[in-house]
C-alpha cells in the first residue's frame, strides 16, 4: 500500500493548518501515513474523519495515530466504500475533504465534496499525475482518462478556485468559493 511522500504529507499538513480545519474527511484511510499529516496540521481539537473498504487497514491506521501521540477521539474510522459512506456524512460539515481512494471515482468524490465542504473549503486528490501519464498523449487506461476530466472539470468551474501542486505523484487543490 503506498503511501503519500513526505512532500505531499508536507503539503497537506500546511493546507490544514491555513484552513483552520477542525474536521477533515479522508477518502482513503490507507496505512495512516496522510492522516497524521491532516492531524499534525489541524486544530488541537479537530477531529478527522477517514473512510476505506478495509477496516484492517483503517486497524493499522488506528495504531499509527496512536503511536504518534494523537488521542483516540481525534479520529473517526468508518469502514467502507466511499461512495456509500460520503453520503450520510453532514453537509456543509468539513473544513477538508483529502482523496486517496480509486481514482476512477473522483469525479463522484468531488461531487460528494462539494456538498460536505463548507464555504472556503478545500478538497484535495492525490496522484492526479498518474506517473506522467494525465500528459502523454497516447491510448491510456480508464483510471488516466477519469483524471484528466477531473482536472479539466476543476479547472472549468465557477465554484473552485485550483491549483496543481507539483508534490508527490501531483496533489490537485481546489477551494470551494463562499
Amino acid at each position: 500500500m503506498p503511501s503519500v511522500s513526505p512532500g505531499t504529507g508536507a503539503a497537506l499538513r500546511m493546507l490544514a493548518a491555513t484552513a483552520d480545519a477542525k474536521a477533515v474527511a479522508e477518502i482513503g484511510t490507507g496505512t495512516g501515513v496522510s492522516g497524521i499529516y491532516l492531524l499534525l496540521g489541524m486544530r488541537p481539537d479537530g477531529v478527522l474523519t477517514t473512510v476505506d473498504p478495509e477496516p484492517e487497514r483503517q486497524q493499522f491506521a488506528k495504531q499509527a495515530f496512536r503511536a504518534a501521540g494523537f488521542a483516540g477521539n481525534r479520529a473517526r474510522f468508518i469502514p467502507g466504500r466511499a461512495l456509500d459512506v460520503l453520503p450520510r456524512l453532514a453537509d456543509g460539515g468539513y473544513d477538508v475533504v483529502f482523496c486517496d481512494g480509486d481514482r476512477t471515482e473522483y469525479p463522484a468524490y468531488l461531487d460528494e465534496s462539494l456538498r460536505l465542504l463548507r464555504p472556503g473549503g478545500l478538497v484535495c486528490f492525490e496522484g492526479v499525475f498518474a506517473d506522467g501519464r494525465t500528459i502523454d498523449s497516447g491510448a491510456q487506461p480508464v483510471e488516466v482518462l477519469t483524471l484528466r476530466e477531473l482536472l479539466r472539470t476543476v479547472r472549468e468551474s465557477a465554484e473552485l478556485v485550483p491549483s496543481l501542486l507539483p508534490v508527490g505523484d501531483g496533489l490537485l487543490c481546489a477551494v470551494r468559493r463562499g
